[in-house]
């Protein structure tokens, strides 16, 4: 991290399915050891799944599933005068995106299934309509900052 300047970030480019952004950004995310192809046949084969299962097209239900995941508050450690509080901030955007993005994927790869792509579909099905496991991560997250509110004083 660079004391003098802030440092610009590179523009992302769209995936060549969607032409999305937010869809690349999560190819990247789930990438393991620099296998990018085979993280795309697990999302592609995800957002097929999910097609014939809403209403709605697969990229509207991804984009509304990570909507539905991003938290708004966390807690950070914070410590004074010898004892650590949790204290509640705001979250930034790119943030947000990117912790709904984490929680999304780990769920997915934690659940008990067939192949990643269906484990993937079900939890994007399930944070699109606002149950799974992600989705119960950004609960947790968000009553934990309302337990601690009280020590929002001390947020630097």
């Amino acid at each position: 991290m660079p004391r003098r300047k802030i440092v610009a970030r590179k523009p992302v480019l769209p995936d060549s399915r969607f032409n999305n952004t937010t869809v690349s950004r999560f190819i990247c995310r789930m990438m393991l050891d620099g296998k990018k192809s085979t993280s795309m046949k697990v999302m592609y084969g995800a957002m097929d799944m999910l097609e014939g299962k809403a209403d709605e097209s697969s990229l509207e239900v991804f984009l509304k599933a990570i909507e539905n995941v991003k938290p708004t508050v966390e807690v950070k450690s914070r410590r004074v005068g010898g004892s650590t509080y949790q204290v509640p901030v705001e979250v930034k955007e790119n943030r947000r995106e990117a912790l709904a993005m984490r929680w999304l994927i780990q769920a997915a790869r934690s659940r008990s299934g067939k192949s990643m792509s269906q484990k993937l579909s079900a939890e994007l099905l399930d944070a699109f309509n606002s149950t799974g496991t992600a989705f119960k991560k950004k609960e947790d997250t968000h009553r934990m900052a309302e337990a601690n509110k009280a020590f929002a004083h001390y947020r630097w």
